[in-house]
């Protein structure tokens, strides 16, 4: 959780709020009365073995072994609570991990009577070298989001595509981006929105990734021109290769060992 952001929820709980924290493996919310993950209890607080901290907010843990939950939360299988028992709902860098973000989001709503979420930005996640050199992203995030006002919108992310310099941001964008800038969040109540752009096609996904850049941090254009003219020669020199091969089909075979 952004830090400044730890103190902030804080302050908006009561000593008696029920408090879940959805995800919590790496880096529990000890206010939580309840934590839904797929990792064990007994392994909780990842990121300390790796130089960042085990827990946020207070010193106590507020669950036990008996209220951290371990279960697969795509699962299909509604969450173990009342309809709005929950008094807060915590999740933090956990929704574009889930191969059914949707579903949590719903399961939320319902359980739930306000809460917070928080992810990577989305120009965090389009810059590279966060990772690796090569990479946009981190490389385990199955989505691209933004947040719009109290909506949540959800593109899947295309690795093969999205790392390519064309469609992501260089890593010295990354570098400078405040820390308030690398992340993002929405504080709801009640209900918030949320839906997948959907995207048909290799052509499509690469058109609006490179319009995302496009708004963000715009390439020289000698530079994007010269990558779409061989893009476009590329892909007709495969075009016209694959009819060759279609007519003669013994070709492509001729050339397998």
């Amino acid at each position: 959780m952004f830090a400044p952001n730890v103190q902030r929820v804080l302050d908006t709980l009561r000593p008696n709020d029920v408090v879940l924290d959805i995800g919590a493996w790496a880096c529990p919310f000890n206010r939580a009365n309840y934590v839904l993950d797929a990792e064990a209890y007994d392994t909780r607080g990842y990121y300390k073995t790796i130089g960042g901290i085990a827990y946020q907010g207070p010193a106590e843990e507020s669950f036990t072994a008996e209220t951290w939950i371990r279960r697969d939360i795509c699962s299909r299988e509604p969450f173990p609570f009342a309809n709005k028992s929950i008094d807060f709902v915590n999740c933090s860098h956990t929704l574009e991990d889930l191969r059914d973000p949707l579903w949590v989001c719903s399961e939320m709503i319902r359980v739930g009577k306000r809460g917070y979420i928080e992810m990577p930005s989305r120009a965090a996640e389009s810059s590279r070298g966060w990772e690796d050199p090569r990479l946009a992203g981190l490389s385990h995030h199955r989505w691209l989001v933004e947040i719009r006002g109290n909506s949540i919108e959800f593109f899947h992310k295309h690795h093969s595509i999205h790392s390519h310099w064309r469609y992501s941001l260089p890593k010295s964008y990354l570098v400078a981006l405040p820390p308030e800038r690398q992340v993002q969040f929405l504080f709801w109540e009640d209900r918030f929105d949320y839906r997948e752009i959907v995207v048909h096609g290799d052509q499509e996904v690469r058109v609006a990734l490179a319009k995302y850049v496009e708004r963000t941090r715009p390439y020289p254009r000698w530079r994007v021109k010269a990558a779409d003219g061989y893009a476009r020669a590329y892909g007709e020199v495969v075009r016209v290769v694959n009819g060759i091969r279609r007519r003669l089909p013994g070709l492509g075979r001729a050339h397998k060992v």
